[in-house]
């Protein structure tokens, strides 16, 4: 379905970034990869998939760097025709201690990277009308919760900036939408896991449905796998009038 096409998927050494350029690369499109620790065992995983694959490792903080991955993209594969901003870190703080470095730090790689790729990104895909926008959000996108001020608001700016992207190009073939995850079992988060259990001296299942309990009502993770799949109905035909959306794969969190 994507043959042809390329795709820049930010933070996608691991975890939801990866889990997304697989299900892409996994329908044909060329993968541009961006984000730190293992790169080989990442690009070894999506050219097992049959198409080709390249690394830039941008800082997503540094607007200079961002321009020169999507530089490199249409260098390497001669477009740009999915960017999914994925790249995101945490710090959890009350607002009143929250560090002044974290909140810029967070606002710069969770907001702001998403705005630089997304302005470096349009003109190639206007140019040829047809462009896929894929912000990844979070529940928190849409809801709050206690001492996460920083990616709180990160994450409803970038519903924002979605709803903002996919309306400025209303009548052409670009859209832009927003995945919305609730937990999503990383490497991240099974370590959240695991200390909740030493901690209180519980089981894995146990620590794993008292993380979900808290806020989720299905009481089960949503995958990346499942965030893949979503990324690949935005790009497909059924998705073309899809747009500006803020779409929650949460187990029924934000419905509560």
């Amino acid at each position: 379905m994507l043959q042809g096409k390329t795709a820049v998927v930010t933070g996608s050494t691991s975890g939801i970034g990866l889990g997304i350029a697989k299900a892409l690369a996994a329908q044909g499109a060329n993968i541009v990869l961006n984000g730190f620790g293992d790169v080989e065992g990442p690009k070894a995983e999506i050219a097992a998939l049959g198409v080709q694959v390249s690394y830039h490792g941008a800082d997503m903080s540094k607007p200079a760097e961002i321009e020169a991955m999507v530089q490199h993209a249409h260098t390497t594969f001669g477009s740009l025709d999915i960017l999914v901003n994925n790249a995101g870190i945490q710090h959890v703080a009350r607002v009143e201690n929250f560090p002044v470095e974290k909140w810029d730090a967070i606002i710069a790689i969770n907001m702001s990277s998403a705005f630089h790729a997304t302005r470096l990104a349009l003109p190639g895909m206007l140019a040829k009308n047809w462009g896929r926008i894929i912000n990844v959000a979070s529940v928190h996108g849409l809801v709050g919760s206690a001492e996460k001020s920083a990616y709180v608001a990160a994450k409803h700016g970038v519903v924002g900036l979605t709803k903002v992207t996919a309306l400025e190009n209303a009548t052409t073939g670009v859209t832009c939408n927003a995945i919305c995850p609730g937990w999503v079992l990383t490497p991240l988060v099974q370590k959240q896991v695991d200390a909740k259990a030493t901690a209180q001296g519980i089981s894995n299942q146990d620590a794993t449905k008292q993380l979900l309990g808290e806020k989720e009502p299905s009481l089960q993770f949503t995958t990346p796998e499942e965030l893949g799949a979503l990324a690949v109905f935005f790009c497909s035909p059924a998705g073309n009038n899809v747009r500006g959306v803020a779409w929650n794969m949460d187990g029924g969190w934000a419905a509560q």
